[in-house]
C-alpha cells in the first residue's frame, strides 16, 4: 500500500513540477513534462513485464499523468523554442508541424480510451496501454533526437 502512494505521488509531483516553471522557458517545460510522462510510461511497462506488481490505482493514475500530458505538452513547442539549451526535440517538429500535431491528437484519444476504460487487472491494463505505448514510440522514431547523435 506504502509503495502504491508513493508511486501516485511521485506521478503527480512530476505532473505539477512542469506547471510550477515559467512558460517563458518552454524547453525546460516540456523537458520537465516528458519526464513525468516517462515516469508513468516506466511504472506501466513495470507492470506490464511483471517487474513491478499489478496495482489498479498505481496503473490508473499513470494512465492520468499521461493523459494530461497528450493535452498539454503540444503547447510548448512554439516557434523559436527548437533551440536555446539541450534540447532532444527534433528540428522535423517545426518543419512538419501537422505531423506532429497529429501524433498528438493520436496521443490524446490513446490516453483518453485507456482513462475511459479504468483497467481494473492487468489484462485489461496492457490491452489500452498498447496503443499508447505504440504511439509513443512513433513520436519517438520521427520527432525525437537519439541520445548517441
Amino acid at each position: 500500500m506504502f509503495r502504491s502512494l508513493s508511486i501516485c505521488l511521485a506521478l503527480a509531483v512530476g505532473s505539477v513540477s512542469a506547471t510550477a516553471i515559467a512558460a517563458s522557458d518552454p524547453i525546460l517545460v516540456r523537458q520537465k513534462i516528458m519526464k513525468s510522462n516517462g515516469g508513468a510510461a516506466g511504472v506501466s511497462g513495470g507492470m506490464m513485464k511483471g517487474e513491478i506488481a499489478f496495482d489498479a490505482k498505481v496503473a490508473n493514475a499513470a494512465i492520468r499523468t499521461m493523459n494530461a500530458v497528450a493535452y498539454t505538452f503540444g503547447d510548448y513547442f512554439p516557434a523559436g523554442s527548437e533551440t536555446g539549451m539541450e534540447t532532444r526535440a527534433a528540428p522535423k517538429i517545426w518543419q512538419d508541424m501537422a505531423g506532429f500535431e497529429a501524433k498528438l491528437a493520436q496521443f490524446r484519444k490513446d490516453t483518453d480510451a485507456a482513462a475511459a476504460a479504468k483497467p481494473a487487472d492487468l489484462d485489461a491494463f496492457k490491452a489500452v496501454m498498447g496503443p499508447v505505448f505504440k504511439n509513443c514510440k512513433g513520436c519517438h522514431e520521427d520527432y525525437r533526437i537519439k541520445k548517441d547523435q
